[in-house]
């Protein structure tokens, strides 16, 4: 659990503020009442989709993960996503997530599930498939749900859990007519009911806290799955998954999956060597594999990034020369998950909410998704909701007015906070002359653009003087190792988007330098710096550019990825941060810790939980307690709608762009690839069969 300090509180608003806040907030919260509208995922999951009896028999499938787990626990702190995919693969889960992001039942594992009472308490049914058994034999059954329960609510000190969110709301579990028919009563009434029991552990792994704390982390004896698990060597670097003898569903395709550890910056190579047969890469990456796939005709992908490599040589292969890539492919969607600006509300300028706003007002989302969209041929429609994505239920655009750009409206409401033109500035411009000024954005004099200074924690203040170096530390692209849940439990890693464009030139639009009580109006800047931070800087960079223009400066430090988050974004040090948060399609659940409003603890620190921007309301804290609790689905969602609302008024997350998501396969492989929202259906997984090819709208079928 996060703690901070307590910042100082926001400045006292004008009454003219105050109106304009009510007006605003009423315009976002007036959507709800428009007519429903389903919404549809902005792309399309691209795994080369195939019937099974287009998949051959057999065969090693070689995926590549960031590293070999910690722990086979989901629900242990250090869980990461090569947690979750093993888990997906060799466990049960009673409800998984289609093409929508949206729960379904899992026919192998449940044959029903439904609340049969909600007075005078919440009483769900689960009846199991009476064929699901435990590859020791033992049927899944009441038994392993009572035990996961039991380690799970938060009762037992004994039991090492991360979360506990839904199961601490269970008073009991029963067996119903027999050890198939699960009957669960809550304590309280919890609408995310679903997201519980998925991943299912056997009782062997949850009935004693020393198999829960230490016998799951290195093996998993005990499975039920198309798949089981073989053997995790750390030595090695790999975890090898084989096809399960007792799994009574549509057999596994693949005899193997083996799941090898390989740097994201070596995944091209190790593709090029046969080494690994899928792998999720960087726009960097894609670009090299893609150029190889020209060679037999491939669809490239667009932009720079596609025509040369990170250093600007690339290029084809020569004539009668194949690449060791060529039989590769990339395979492009969006992840369920999307990357924010983040404001640091606790203290400085961005305390007073106006000031805030004006960040927001000052944005061209749709430009800046743009930039990372674009070159990769991805719909460039900026995210218009805190708790969801397009396609999933609670989806709606809750933006209204802040989420464009109006750089007017920017200006007027830093006035009113009480930022004015600094004379000392103006004075300073006059004795430089109209030739002796700098670019807005640059280095004076050094020919620098912004974001190009030297990586090893230096910074670039935009309308600033150099600033001193500053070495911190960064997390990129993993999950924090709290949150296993595959879909995408909340946390925070720094997006990856495309190759860094081009800096405008000299001399660009700004306006003058904004002065407070003697101070000029500047904001740090943390963005990460490592493999595959580039993208970032860009975005940055533009972002930075556009705060200009409104006389907001900026100080872009750049600090080394394996501490950011922890060091700089958990630890409040910062003032504007990018980076993401994945989305579930429960977020009365899930995205309550990030938006809840801190609570002074009894030792005077800050309790945050995982709202790491320190802003939050008792309004949203309350329709977030409402949504959890209410049972009518389309009041859950009303409910959602207006907590995003709420949140989009605070202006302390500006949600910019979905996540893409790319993956490099193997042209023969079938029913793998960029997943989208959906979980994986590892049993239809396999090689082609010989001169078969997979339909673009073709779908796996049972054989």
């Amino acid at each position: 659990m996060a703690h901070d300090g307590v910042g100082p509180r926001a400045a006292m608003r004008s009454g003219a503020f105050l109106t304009a806040g009510i007006l605003a907030v009423s315009a976002l919260a007036a959507c709800s009442a428009d007519k429903e509208k389903t919404s549809k995922p902005l792309a399309a999951q691209d795994i080369a989709a195939a019937p099974r009896n287009l998949v051959a028999d057999g065969g090693t499938l070689r995926w590549a993960i960031d590293a070999v787990p910690q722990t086979l626990n989901t629900f242990q702190s250090d869980a990461d996503a090569a947690t979750t995919r093993i888990a997906g693969a060799v466990l049960p889960s009673m409800f998984r997530l289609d093409a929508n992001g949206r729960p379904q039942r899992d026919p192998d594992f449940l044959q029903s599930a439904k609340v049969v009472s909600t007075e005078p308490k919440q009483v769900v049914v689960y009846r199991l498939n009476q064929q699901a058994v435990w590859s020791d034999g033992r049927e899944v059954g009441a038994d392993d749900f009572a035990a996961q329960w039991r380690a799970l609510s938060g009762k037992d000190s004994a039991y090492w859990t991360a979360r506990n969110a839904g199961y601490d709301r269970i008073e009991k579990i029963e067996r119903g007519r027999n050890n198939l028919e699960v009957k669960v009563t809550f304590g309280k009434p919890y609408a995310d009911w679903r997201s519980l029991f998925s991943p299912l552990y056997p009782k062997d792994v949850t009935g004693t806290p020393d198999s829960f704390n230490d016998g799951a982390r290195r093996n998993l004896k005990v499975t039920a799955g198309p798949f089981a698990l073989k053997g995790v060597d750390h030595k090695k670097g790999d975890v090898t998954l084989t096809r399960s003898p007792r799994w009574w569903g549509r057999p596994a395709k693949l005899s193997e999956i083996v799941l090898v550890a390989v740097p994201r910056d070596e995944r091209a190579t190790a593709l090029g060597e046969g080494r690994i047969d899928l792998a999720d890469v960087d726009p960097e990456e894609a670009g090299r594999i893609t150029l190889a796939a020209r060679d037999k005709g491939a669809t490239p992908l667009q932009g720079p990034s596609a025509a040369t490599g990170e250093d600007g040589e690339g290029g084809a292969p020569e004539s009668g020369q194949r690449s060791p890539l060529s039989g590769i492919e990339i395979r492009k969607s969006l992840e369920p998950a999307y990357t924010q600006l983040a404001l640091n509300g606790s203290h400085g300028p961005l305390a007073d909410e106006r000031v805030r706003r004006a960040v927001a007002r000052a944005l061209d989302r749709t430009e800046l998704a743009g930039l990372v969209l674009k070159p990769l041929g991805l719909p460039v429609v900026p995210v218009g909701s805190h708790l969801a994505l397009s396609g999933q239920d609670a989806y709606r655009d809750g933006s209204g007015s802040l989420g464009r750009q109006d750089t007017e409206q920017a200006q007027a409401l830093l006035a009113d906070a009480g930022w004015e033109r600094g004379r000392a500035v103006q004075e300073q411009k006059k004795a430089a002359g109209p030739e002796g000024g700098k670019a807005s954005g640059s280095e004076a004099g050094d020919g620098k653009a912004p974001g190009r200074d030297d990586p090893q924690g230096h910074s670039d203040k935009h309308g600033g003087q150099h600033a001193d170096d500053r070495v911190g530390k960064h997390i990129d692209g993993e999950l924090p190792r709290e949150h296993g849940r595959e879909g995408g439990m909340p946390g925070a890693y720094a997006p990856k988007g495309t190759a860094a464009a081009g800096t405008p030139a000299a001399g660009a639009a700004a306006a003058a330098t904004l002065v407070k009580d003697g101070k000029p109006l500047q904001l740090r800047f943390v963005l990460p710096y490592g493999p595959g931070s580039g993208p970032l800087h860009t975005v940055g960079d533009r972002i930075a550019r556009m705060l200009d223009k409104v006389g907001i400066r900026t100080e872009i430090t750049k600090v080394p990825d394996n501490g950011y988050f922890k060091d700089h974004i958990a630890a409040g040090d910062y003032d504007l941060a990018l980076y993401s948060w994945p989305v579930t399609p429960y977020p009365a659940t899930d995205a309550r810790p990030i938006y809840a409003k801190p609570v002074p603890g009894a030792d005077g620190s800050l309790n945050i939980e995982q709202n790491y921007t320190r802003v939050g309301t008792d309004q949203v804290d309350q329709l977030f307690d409402q949504a959890i609790t209410t049972l009518d689905d389309g009041e859950e969602r009303n409910l959602l709608r207006k907590a995003d609302a709420r949140i989009w008024a605070g202006a302390a997350s500006i949600p910019l762009y979905q996540r893409p998501q790319l993956t490099a396969a193997r042209t023969t492989l079938a029913n793998v690839g960029a997943f989208g929202f959906q979980t994986p259906v590892y049993e239809d997984m396999g090689f082609l069969k010989k001169g078969a090819r997979p339909g673009p709208a073709a779908s796996p079928t049972a054989s």
